[in-house]
């Protein structure tokens, strides 16, 4: 839609978070500032967004020409049920069993969220070979630290749908 400062991850996060476009619209700065890894910054930009008279117009104009702006209802199990449920993870360094894609990819899976930087709700950063300033972020901010053996020992730990 072209929100400032929302890309496809946080994207997918309002997507996972709010069940239309409307309840989205609806969102006040308070409770988008209460999902992983969105700030002041992109709270505002989603408030901002959403004021503005040309977008509520465009917003309209897709509802009227068909385009479904709310998410299908499924069986999917609910978050809270899955085993990595509330917990946002970092990865720095250069994982040897995994891709980078395939660690979020099962992060997700499991309920978790794979964020892109170090911030006060991260759960855990998951250090691979040779770890970036993510690592000492997190050390400074007193962050979990895991191996990738931590990690996938944390997978296999746990029920999980893989």
């Amino acid at each position: 839609m072209g929100i400032l400062h929302v890309g496809e991850e946080y994207a997918e996060l309002l997507a996972e978070n709010f069940a239309s476009i409307d309840e989205l619209a609806k969102a006040s700065r308070e409770q988008l500032l209460s999902l992983p890894s969105i700030g002041p910054k992109i709270a505002d930009s989603i408030v901002t967004f959403f004021r503005q008279e040309g977008n509520k117009r465009i917003i309209e104009k897709l509802r009227e020409a068909g385009v479904r702006l709310a998410k299908e209802k499924t069986e999917e199990a609910k978050p809270e049920e899955l085993p990595l449920a509330g917990l946002e993870f970092v990865l720095t360094g250069k994982l040897e069993s995994l891709t980078r894609s395939e660690a979020e990819a099962r992060i997700n899976a499991s309920g978790g969220r794979a964020g892109s930087d170090v911030t006060k709700k991260t759960s855990y950063v998951i250090a691979g070979a040779d770890p970036g300033s993510k690592l000492v972020k997190a050390q400074k901010m007193g962050v979990k630290t895991l191996s990738e053996a931590e990690f996938l020992q944390l997978l296999n730990q746990k029920t999980s749908p893989f």
